[in-house]
């Protein structure tokens, strides 16, 4: 006799449940506990959240990842990445320990940091799985992030938060221990004497595959034997990296394969679309409030001594208005918003196209110039929202990747629409002869890291002027933090040659990352 399921529906009877009491049901997941402040991110989340905490979570997240592939591009030693990142983990993913809070885990403060930690991770996974350059990009750095967190995480935390993991590594027998003595101490510089590894000062040892422990292996810090890597317990950062590492690969394949089934979520998309993006350069928008330098006397006939103070996208386009009394449309639009970033009133704006485009006339530049400058500045035209205030200045990411320069235009990035020649002329052109300095900045730009080449040239070009901030104390990693918008290089330019005040102009924070819709 067959057994029948009393809950199976016959296909014959007419299905009499209450579709709506399906689709309204209350959602039902597994509310997540956060007992360690490290995450190997194993579980996704499941809970609701905003579609503003959506961006936002995911853009914080985006600048901590920007800033350690910039360090990285840099060759920065670990002890000056951690230096740098740390004031801005702190800022935009704090993530702090147990023993910080009487309650412990179960406090809501660190409960609501260790949630934004795991949904922005899930999130950028979702943006950066599409391509296999972006999963390796992003495993690469999330690693770096996870290899910081743990070595500023309490020991205790620490040791807790490995125990709890479960890892499949042999512990090597005290008997094998005392075999492989001689061994074991010639392949760990750590160890002097045979005594510590009989009397256990160095903990347990552990048997694992060599594969999963390439940095041991490479700096030969570990005994190999039979396809095996011997691990003392101090070593198990490079254990427990190779697991998240290889955990996050795995988890990288499986969301690519789940992409398609959200391609047609006109919420998500758009956002996932424009984050993918910023991993190039990460973007950036600026209020007027922002970029404006208070106190300084900036209007038509002062933009000529400022434009010392230019990136070379801009400099570029005041040196070739200069020359040919013109710009093309694109042009005059980077061009026109960045001067309304720095301070450039309307008017004074509209005298400065004026007295620039010296070869027409007024009834010329009144009939076909006039309007677009205004409309620039939301003084006419646009929709209920910008009438006002206008458009916001270019970024970084959005001059690298939209509307490139064709014949006869100079707007866009040098550093990417330009020719090795041609950037290396326009660089010498303006001051910049160190021969090492061209050699990164090229081998920059044939690697696709543009705005590293930038941030490579303000740093040769002010050297002397951010070792003076640094040692004094004025300025911190924050203010000194990768530059992503024209207007940042020139205020932070600014303010380094004149001895300004980095934290009373906001020149690290002026940078808030959003989709600029222009």
């Amino acid at each position: 006799m067959i057994r029948q399921d009393i809950n199976r529906i016959d296909p014959k009877r007419r299905n009499i449940s209450d579709h709506k009491k399906r689709q309204f049901a209350a959602p039902l997941y597994q509310q997540q506990e956060y007992p360690h402040r490290l995450n190997l991110y194993e579980l996704p989340p499941t809970a609701e959240i905003s579609l503003e905490q959506f961006e936002q979570w995911a853009i914080d997240r985006l600048r901590i990842l920007a800033e350690i592939e910039a360090c990285s591009f840099r060759n920065k030693t670990p002890a000056d990445t951690a230096a740098h990142i740390t004031p801005l983990l702190q800022k935009w993913l704090p993530l702090s320990s147990n023993s910080s809070t009487p309650m412990g885990y179960k406090d809501e403060k660190l409960k609501l940091e260790r949630q934004k930690d795991l949904y922005s991770h899930y999130i950028l996974r979702l943006a950066f799985s599409s391509t296999e350059d972006l999963r390796r990009r992003f495993s690469r750095v999330e690693s770096a992030l996870f290899k910081l967190r743990f070595q500023s995480d309490d020991a205790r935390e620490r040791q807790s938060f490995v125990e709890s993991l479960s890892m499949n590594w042999e512990v090597v027998s005290e008997e094998e221990k005392r075999e492989l003595g001689s061994d074991l101490l010639n392949a760990s510089p750590n160890f002097r004497k045979l005594q510590e590894l009989d009397e256990g000062g160095a903990g347990p040892w552990f048997k694992v595959d060599f594969e999963s422990v390439p940095e041991l292996v490479e700096s030969r810090r570990v005994l190999l034997k039979a396809g095996k890597a011997y691990v003392p317990a101090r070593e198990q950062l490079s254990m427990v990296l190779a697991e998240f590492g290889e955990r996050l690969d795995r988890g990288l394949e499986t969301t690519a394969r789940a992409l398609p089934s959200i391609d047609e979520d006109d919420r998500l998309t758009p956002i996932l679309n424009h984050l993918s993006k910023n991993f190039t350069t990460p973007d950036s928008t600026m209020s007027d409030s922002d970029s404006a330098l208070s106190g300084v006397p900036i209007n038509a006939s002062s933009v000529d001594a400022l434009s010392n103070h230019f990136p070379l996208c801009m400099r570029n386009l005041h040196t070739t208005l200069r020359k040919n009394s013109h710009l093309k449309h694109y042009g005059r639009l980077q061009y026109t918003l960045f001067l309304k970033g720095i301070g450039l009133t309307m008017e004074d704006c509209l005298i400065f196209w004026r007295q620039s485009f010296k070869l027409i006339t007024d009834e010329t530049f009144t009939k076909e110039y006039r309007y677009n400058v205004r409309h620039s500045y939301g003084d006419v035209g646009g929709d209920a929202n910008r009438r006002g205030r206008g458009y916001s200045p270019f970024s970084c990411q959005k001059i690298l990747t939209e509307h490139p320069p064709g014949s006869g235009e100079s707007h866009g990035c040098p550093y990417r629409h330009f020719s090795v020649d041609n950037l290396t002329g326009l660089l010498q052109a303006t001051g910049v002869n160190d021969r090492d300095v061209l050699r990164g900045v090229k081998e920059d730009v044939e690697k696709q890291r543009y705005h590293i080449a930038c941030n490579r040239v303000f740093e040769w070009a002010h050297k002397g002027d951010i070792a003076r901030v640094k040692d004094d104390g004025s300025w911190g990693a924050a203010e000194l933090d990768t530059i992503v918008h024209p207007n940042t290089y020139f205020k932070r330019s600014y303010l380094l040659k004149t001895g300004g005040k980095a934290a009373a102009s906001g020149s690290g924070e002026s940078q808030s990352n959003g989709i600029d819709l222009i």
